[in-house]
């Protein structure tokens, strides 16, 4: 194995997740999406993955432990962390200076941690 190719994040409830990813982080729907699955594109089209609808049963189990995508971004980290705070996204602490670069961390509704990426 040698790279990811695609990931899935199975979520609760479909539309929720569906309207945070496209109005609160600002990611396009691909033509690819069906009624158990959203496919995004994001960073002009260059990354993508989807949201779905569970494969097995969920209730009861506490999603997004232990997993966190990153996503490369264009913008100044700053400019994104001020878009995101204002349009009530629940952010991870503060930006952080690791060796990758600057990034910031935001919630989804099931937990999940999405990470940006400005890269040095």
């Amino acid at each position: 194995m040698r790279k990811l190719d695609f990931a899935s994040l199975q979520v609760r409830d479909l539309e929720v997740s569906k309207a945070f990813y496209t109005d609160k982080l600002g990611f396009e729907l691909s033509e690819m999406s069906n009624p158990y699955a959203c496919v995004f594109k994001f960073n002009k089209g260059e990354a993508s993955f989807a949201i779905r609808t569970p494969i097995g049963n969920i209730d009861g189990k506490e999603l997004g432990v232990g997993a966190s995508l990153w996503f490369a971004i264009d913008e100044k980290i700053e400019e994104l962390q001020s878009r995101l705070s204002e349009k009530g996204v629940t952010l991870i602490g503060s930006i952080n200076n690791t060796p990758f670069g600057k990034t910031l961390m935001a919630k989804d509704p099931d937990g999940y941690t999405i990470t940006f990426l400005e890269a040095n």
